[in-house]
């Protein structure tokens, strides 16, 4: 006789398996001490011992009162709660809290989701998360991309993800992460290097704006603020990307956290949900969706490792006859499109996910109100909350910024004089060529008539300019610097603070700003100057300008003191406390003393911060403290 197959499978998925074999259990245990149990009571006892014992909670915090003369009502509403008058009263039961052992839980969030927690196996089933390197102290071993040598094969710099700003699932990282064989030797902590530079998801781990799930590229370092885990295949992937970044997933996330931070255990306790094969498809497909976007967007971000040309320049909408005013309508035009539809999909990502995981229609009410203040998705993360007079005036100061790397970018020594000096050209006649030479076909003098207007309109945090030159004189440096984090790579070296005239001043590009460069700047580039201005006040004191004299003689006065200055750099001049304003040295302290740099021999690998810092304390840029 052949033997029945049992399936397993149908067993195991019978949502009343764990109540038939409880009833069955009690029934065996009550007939071994002569006690004769009918089913219905073996039922009747399951359900008293694992779901009829409930714990009551009252929400009385909202009525204790003390704000502006406010009664304290709590007792009050708690005995018309009792009456059933009020619902102040959440009824859970206590089987539930099992479910999630282990977790602070706010229980009015156990009913909604200890069955999400029972039915559905947690994402460490699916996939491994990791925490990354720890650097014990990072100026050693971290730096902005763009602040370390060009020439990577001199140090190995490795591109990391170690948290960031808010950035739903795209973000481009600033940071390298030194990665010679000494570097990690020195980390506090560089846990298995085979769980990098491998394709994955990260977070940061600690956020006031809620979570946020992002991919990570591969050939990339993270560390233990930027955690991330690594699913077999990018369908399932790209599917937890959207799934991540929903808000159903933020509910749920926010039972498991400790302490306000995204720990690793809140991803791999999250119970994740599979679906059907179109469920997932739809997910990943909405998700995909934006992250391509806004990687498409950063294109224009001049510090993004994606970047091009700014977002003025390009195609869409205009043509080369285009105004620069048409130009920027037609850009907030294609922004709005583009956010437009980032939400759209990020709306339809909670719908998905919703349906995916069954939730009543009245549990995602719930749900959606609990998260009510939950930062929604956009496309430009840098201008989040500015306005459109405030993103006008951002494309603007872009084109110019852009203009002005191109010029000392393509310049043989990558020192700029804002004057003629040296036998350079003044820095405004080369940016007027490279904004002629970006918008091709336009009048030179219009289009610049053009952005002058627009510069004049002003926005909030943006200062008023009459001109391009006011612009590059007194609004460059110090948008520079905020632009590249206080890490600026071309350096506004002056004779004068403030908005001052200044008698000499000067754009010079880190990376080449070596010893021979600091050498010429002073021999060629200062000296003309200092003779210049001499001729010039010579000449205004013999024909009798009295006004004109002073007003160039303090000019020269100022050149000199420059001089004096770059020369005690040059020198590494140091007296007094170590850091203080006469100690013109470049400061290194995590390393030795035998291998700090002996006056202005920069090490770029050492950072902008460390290499500033003397030009800071002498006080000879534009704008003071851009080192902090």
């Amino acid at each position: 006789m052949a033997s029945k197959r049992v399936n397993i499978k149908a067993i195991l998925a019978d949502p009343d398996l764990r109540r038939k074999l409880m009833a069955s259990t009690i029934q065996a245990t009550q007939a071994r001490e002569g006690i004769e149990t009918t089913p219905e009571q073996a039922d009747r006892a399951y359900y008293v011992v694992s779901e009829g014992e409930r714990t009551a909670f009252f929400a009385l915090e909202p009525f204790k009162g003390g704000k502006r003369g406010e009664l304290d009502r709590r007792h009050e509403m708690f005995v018309r709660s009792l009456r059933g008058e009020e619902s102040v009263r959440s009824d859970i039961a206590r089987r539930d809290f099992s479910v999630i052992e282990g977790k602070p839980l706010a229980y009015d969030r156990v009913g909604l989701l200890a069955k999400v927690f029972r039915d559905y196996e947690a994402v460490e089933h699916y996939a491994k998360a990791y925490q990354g390197v720890i650097t014990g102290i990072d100026d050693p071993y971290i730096r902005c991309h763009w602040e370390v040598s060009p020439r990577r094969e001199e140090r190995p710099w490795m591109t990391l993800h170690k948290g960031g700003g808010f950035s739903r699932f795209y973000y481009d990282t600033e940071l390298v992460l030194d990665w010679s064989e000494k570097a990690q030797g020195e980390f506090h902590r560089l846990r298995d290097p085979a769980i990098y530079f491998r394709q994955g998801l990260t977070w940061p781990r600690r956020t006031q704006k809620g979570f946020n799930l992002r991919r990570l590229p591969r050939g990339c370092v993270f560390s233990d603020k930027g955690p991330s885990v690594f699913f077999e295949g990018s369908e399932v992937e790209d599917f937890f990307l959207g799934l991540g970044n929903s808000l159903f997933a933020e509910f749920v996330m926010r039972t498991l956290m400790s302490f306000g931070s995204w720990e690793l255990t809140v991803i791999r306790r999250f119970p994740l949900a599979m679906g059907t094969q179109q469920q997932r498809q739809r997910i990943a497909q909405l998700a995909v969706a934006i992250h391509d976007v806004k990687a498409a967007w950063d294109r224009g971000n001049e510090t993004s490792t994606r970047f091009d040309i700014p977002w003025i320049l390009r195609s869409e909408g205009v043509d080369d006859r285009c105004s620069v005013a048409e130009r920027l309508d037609a850009l907030a035009r294609v922004e709005a499109e583009q956010e437009r539809k980032i939400q759209e999909w990020f709306a339809s990502i909670d719908d998905a996910v919703f349906d995916l995981y069954r939730v009543p229609e009245t549990a995602q009410e719930a749900m959606r109100k609990s998260l009510a203040e939950r930062v929604g998705e956009i496309l430009w993360a840098h201008m989040e909350g500015k306005s459109s007079e405030q993103k006008r005036m951002e494309h603007v100061w872009r084109l110019i910024s852009y203009a002005v790397k191109r010029v000392i970018d393509a310049d043989d020594d990558g020192v700029v004089p804002f004057g003629r000096a040296g036998g350079d050209a003044p820095l405004i006649d080369r940016v007027r060529q490279e904004l002629a030479a970006l918008f091709p076909g336009r009048d030179e003098g219009q289009l610049e008539v053009e952005i002058v207007n627009e510069l004049k309109r002003g926005a909030k945090g943006y200062r008023k300019c009459a001109s391009v030159e006011d612009w590059l004189a007194n609004a460059f440096f110090e948008y520079h610097a905020s632009l590249y984090k206080n890490r600026p790579i071309f350096w506004h070296i002056c004779s004068s603070q403030g908005t001052a005239a200044f008698g000499f001043g000067a754009l010079v590009h880190y990376h080449r700003f070596d010893k021979n460069r600091i050498a010429k700047l002073r021999a060629s580039y200062v000296r003309d100057t200092i003779e210049e201005l001499r001729r010039e006040s010579g000449m205004a004191d013999k024909a009798g300008r009295t006004d004109e004299r002073m007003e160039l003689q303090e000019k020269l006065e100022q050149a000199q003191a420059l001089d004096k200055s770059l020369r005690q750099i040059e020198e590494g001049f140091h007296q007094g406390p170590e850091g203080g304003d006469r100690d013109f040295r470049i400061l290194t302290p995590w390393k030795e003393p035998g291998d700090r740099p002996k006056g202005w021999n920069p090490d770029l690998d050492d950072g902008v911060k460390a290499n500033i810092a003397p030009f800071d304390r002498a006080g000879i840029l534009r704008v003071i403290g851009v080192a902090g």
